[in-house]
């Protein structure tokens, strides 16, 4: 458990990455490409909780069409940095066989996560399956997919902000920060 002093003291010495113009940005562009495509469609959106709330919302505000809005809660990480297993604790309540379904994520890591929830609604019945991730950091570590659409493209470092979270704390930021020195 950390204190508040340790926690303002990460922040403080963290480094902003990514700031609110420059994520605004990327949501409009994402939202314009997402219209785009899906503004006939009448998707059913997803949020990937806890990480993709705040992405989720910010696009919501941008989609000016017809939409229905679920989430799931499914993570590999628990409050950890690596995990193997996909944990489902909340599957989608509205129907979505035979549907366009986007699923919302902050991160695109190493993708093993949205890649498990994109199959688990195709072989569930989805029509199309399409994904949205602010963030997509830059490495090779990653499964063969990417998203549909991606905000930013990100240095490989430990992330926090906008979503994502330092052990719990900072997913209200609106900025992608990186802890000093990792």
């Amino acid at each position: 458990m950390h204190t508040i002093d340790e926690l303002n003291s990460i922040l403080s010495e963290a480094d902003c990455l990514i700031n609110e113009a420059q994520l605004n940005e990327a949501l409009d562009k994402m939202a314009e490409q997402i219209s785009g495509d899906l503004a006939e469609k009448m998707p059913l959106v997803i949020c990937v909780m806890n990480g993709g709330l705040l992405p989720t919302a910010a696009l919501l505000q941008r989609l000016q069409f017809p939409l229905e809005l679920d989430y799931v809660h499914a993570s590999r990480y628990g409050l950890e940095t690596t995990g193997s297993d996909l944990n489902w604790t909340r599957y989608p309540q509205t129907e979505f066989k035979g549907r366009d379904v986007l699923i919302v994520d902050d991160i695109f890591d190493q993708g093993h996560t949205v890649e498990a929830i994109i199959k688990w609604f195709e072989a569930n019945g989805a029509k199309n399956v399409y994904s949205a991730t602010v963030v997509n950091k830059l490495h090779d570590r990653k499964v063969e997919m990417r998203p549909d659409y991606i905000g930013l493209d990100v240095e490989d470092r430990f992330l926090f902000g906008y979503g994502m979270d330092y052990q719990g704390y900072f997913r209200n930021l609106q900025g992608i920060y990186a802890v000093k020195g990792k």
